[in-house]
């Protein structure tokens, strides 16, 4: 299994210097592969092979007194901005195709962009230093906070600059995988907006609300910003502190997350989760509280933990009427609001609990479907 750890790097001043102009350099580059394609679209020609536009936009480019500069970066990054160019076109013919979601075609990039990255591989002879420091070819030994250890020896690195100017180096390795003890106990969850999970087994996660919690700082620095003449240092600087309180907000959603999903995957030996469509209810009048909750990333932590440490996972069907199926003797007794909370059965009378019934009825889904898949192998 491939993993994506990242560390946060401090590039000294010349450093930020290079790594600005390498950043510039592939989005250059980008631009040019994406422009050379929409022109050829448009004159009824098929698309230049990727060989083609590398002697093309790279190799000779750097030969012209215009594109001249683009030899002062390592010419890995740039081969990797083609690179990106050509999974960006093909992931969106793959959704013409059906064979993934939709997405809109490939657009320019901006020097505006919120995030500026360039991705160096093992061609590049980038590597880490004795002194625990990034080398990196025409940029030099960038300085990194090491909080762990690299499982293995990564097979690429991702040098990324976010909206809030912070420097991150994210790396690509491959780890073996780590199989839990096995236990007997499984657990269907319930994911909501009260509480954030509601487990089979009766516990309640409370719903930290990250954004709401510090929706007044936001405000009050989102504000300072609009007061600010556009173009002017005052604006840039208003603008990376409201960049860093959002950072700092979905720091803390993302800890949440792995807390949680680990203390989850390593209690259970099955764990099944309803196939939620965060991306249609964010679209509704809950919208913010939903992207809030981040639902969608913390059941792809549960999903790729699970299979790392050899347990079962498994998502039951969204329109699974778990609100409205009593989890004792499986009747259906019909569509509730959402401000009850607890309702009686009217065939057994029993008084449930409207999401610990929904999670038990998510546990008893998600056996039926693991029981048949292991019937089916």
């Amino acid at each position: 299994m491939q993993l994506r750890y990242s560390f946060r790097v401090y590039p000294d001043a010349d450093q930020r210097v290079a790594l600005a102009r390498a950043f510039g350099c592939a989005r250059v580059v980008y631009n040019d592969a994406v422009r050379a394609r929409e022109t050829a679209r448009a004159n009824g020609a098929g698309f230049p092979a990727t060989g083609l536009l590398s002697k093309t936009l790279i190799t000779d480019a750097k030969k012209t007194e215009g594109r001249a500069w683009l030899g002062e970066v390592s010419a890995v990054v740039l081969q990797q901005a083609l690179r990106d160019a050509d999974a960006a076109y093909r992931n969106f013919f793959d959704g013409l195709k059906g064979k993934r979601p939709r997405m809109g075609p490939p657009r320019f990039r901006s020097r505006k962009d919120h995030r500026q990255a360039v991705r160096f591989t093992a061609n590049a002879k980038w590597r880490i230093t004795d002194q625990g420091k990034l080398s990196l070819p025409k940029i030099g030994e960038v300085k990194v906070k090491w909080s762990r250890t690299l499982p293995s020896t990564p097979s690429s690195v991702t040098v990324i600059k976010d909206a809030a100017g912070q420097y991150f180096a994210s790396f690509v390795v491959e780890v073996d995988d780590k199989p839990h003890p096995e236990t007997t106990a499984d657990v269907g969850i319930d994911l909501g907006l009260g509480h954030f999970a509601v487990l089979s087994d009766g516990t309640k996660v409370d719903n930290p609300r990250f954004l709401r919690r510090a929706e007044r700082k936001l405000k009050k620095a989102q504000r300072a910003l609009s007061r600010k003449q556009k173009g002017s240092a005052n604006r840039a600087r208003a603008r990376v502190k409201v960049a860093r309180s959002h950072a700092r907000v979905a720091d803390c959603r993302r800890e949440f997350h792995h807390q949680l999903s680990t203390a989850i995957i390593r209690e259970n030996q099955a764990v099944y989760v309803e196939d939620l469509c965060a991306k249609g209810l964010g679209r509704t009048r809950l919208a913010k509280s939903v992207h809030d909750a981040g639902w969608a990333a913390f059941v792809n932590m549960l999903e790729y933990k699970a299979a790392r440490y050899g347990r079962t996972f498994a998502k039951v069907d969204r329109f699974l009427p778990s609100s409205q199926t009593c989890h004792k003797y499986w009747v259906v007794d019909g569509p509730k609001p959402l401000h009850v909370r607890e309702w009686t059965c009217g065939a057994c009378k029993t008084t449930h609990d409207r999401d610990v019934n929904a999670s038990r009825i998510v546990l008893a889904a998600g056996r039926k479907l693991a029981f048949g898949r292991e019937a089916e192998s």
